[in-house]
C-alpha cells in the first residue's frame, strides 16, 4: 500500500510553470520495504560479487523497488515529465555498492545504454579543469561552467528518452540543478516570437563533440523542435552546441537563424518558467529527456578532493540498439 507521502500527484499540465508544481509533484521517496530490498542487494553483492554490467534486476527480489520505479515513469511520462527519487542510503554503503544499486533501480525504468561512441556506460559528472572548444569532445559535463538549459544529446540521431544523475556528492557553493519543461519552452516562444517558430522546426548545425568515426562529419543537422506521432512536441535545445556547430563549419549564421537562437535564449533567462531543485546527496533525478530541458548554475567545489562535486550519469532507451548511435 502507498504511504501519504507516496500519493500520486494530482495531473499536471505539460507546460507547468514555478507556481503550477511544488516539490511533493516531482518527488518520490524511497519505502522502508524498497529500502530493505535495496539492503538485501547490497549484502548479497558481498557475500557473492558480480561485475556491475552483468547485475540484472531479474537476478533479486525487487517488487517494492519496481513500484516505486513505477511512479518514476509515471511522473516522467505524465506528470512533469521529471522525477526525484529520495534517498539511497549512501552511508550504509560504499561508492561501488551505491553505483550497483543506481544501475539495478534504473533498469526497471528502461534499458541503459552507452555515451559515448567507445561503449562508455556511465558518465562521471564532474569539474576535471577541462576547457570547452569547438570539436574537442570536451562536454560542459566535465566543467564547472553555468550549463544552458538543454536535452541531452541533441546531436546524436538518437538520444536517450531518460536522462538519470545520482548525487553523491554536491558542491560547496552552486551547481543547483533547473528543470524547465519543453513544452512550456515550446508556449512562451510561440507567445512572444510567432514569427520565428518556423526556423526553430528546420535544421540547425550541432557539434557532435567528436563522437564520429574518423572521416565523419563533424557536426549534425536537426531541428530544435519537432512533433512526435502523437502529436507531443520534442526538443533538441543544445544552444552552445549549435553555436559551434556554426563555427566548425566555418559558417555565419544568418539573421533569422541568430534571432531564433536569441529567442530561444529569452525563453531560457525567465526564471519563472522553471525550478530549482538542490541536489543533496544519494538523490536520484529522473529526466524524460526530450520533454524536458535540464541546466546547471556554476558551481565552487570542496578543496578536498573527496568531496569535489559528483554526479554519476546514466542514458536510458529501450528502443534501437544500445551503443551510442542506437
Amino acid at each position: 500500500m502507498l504511504s501519504a507521502s507516496r500519493t500520486p500527484p494530482s495531473p499536471i499540465q505539460a507546460n507547468w510553470t514555478r507556481t503550477t508544481i511544488a516539490p511533493p509533484d516531482w518527488t518520490v521517496r524511497l519505502s522502508p520495504e524498497a529500502l530493505a530490498e535495496i539492503r538485501d542487494v547490497v549484502a548479497e553483492l558481498r557475500r557473492a560479487p558480480v561485475p556491475l554490467f552483468l547485475l540484472d534486476p531479474a537476478d533479486f527480489r525487487l517488487d517494492a523497488c519496481r513500484a516505486t520505479m513505477a511512479e518514476i515513469r509515471e511522473r516522467a511520462q505524465k506528470g512533469p515529465k521529471f522525477a526525484v527519487l529520495d534517498r539511497l542510503p549512501l552511508e550504509e554503503m560504499s561508492r561501488d555498492e551505491a553505483v550497483a544499486v543506481y544501475w539495478l533501480i534504473s533498469s526497471l525504468l528502461a534499458r541503459p545504454v552507452a555515451q559515448k561512441l567507445n561503449g562508455q556506460m556511465f558518465y562521471d559528472v564532474m569539474d576535471t579543469g577541462a576547457k570547452l572548444k569547438p570539436g574537442s569532445g570536451i562536454r560542459p559535463t566535465v566543467t564547472n561552467v553555468d550549463l544552458r538549459f538543454h536535452n541531452d544529446n541533441s546531436y546524436n540521431e538518437t538520444p536517450p528518452d531518460y536522462v538519470c544523475l545520482f548525487c553523491l556528492h554536491p558542491a560547496k557553493q552552486g551547481g543547483v540543478s533547473q528543470v524547465m519543461s519543453v513544452a512550456t519552452v515550446h508556449r512562451a516562444l510561440e507567445q512572444r516570437f510567432p514569427e520565428l517558430m518556423p526556423r526553430l522546426y528546420q535544421p540547425f548545425w550541432y557539434d557532435r563533440h567528436a563522437e564520429h568515426q574518423s572521416g565523419e562529419p563533424t557536426t549534425f543537422a536537426a531541428p530544435i523542435f519537432e512533433r512526435g506521432s502523437d502529436g507531443t512536441i520534442k526538443a533538441r535545445l543544445a544552444l552552445s552546441e549549435i553555436y559551434a556547430g556554426y563555427e566548425l563549419r566555418g559558417e555565419r549564421l544568418d539573421n533569422e537563424t541568430s534571432a531564433a537562437l536569441a529567442a530561444v535564449q529569452a525563453v531560457f533567462d525567465q526564471p519563472e518558467l522553471h525550478v530549482e531543485l538542490s541536489f543533496e546527496a544519494g538523490q536520484i533525478q529522473y529526466v524524460n529527456n526530450r520533454a524536458t530541458g535540464h541546466a546547471r548554475t556554476e558551481f565552487v567545489d570542496h578543496p578536498e578532493p573527496e568531496k569535489k562535486r559528483h554526479l554519476v550519469r546514466l542514458w536510458l532507451r529501450d528502443h534501437g540498439k544500445r551503443g551510442y548511435r542506437g
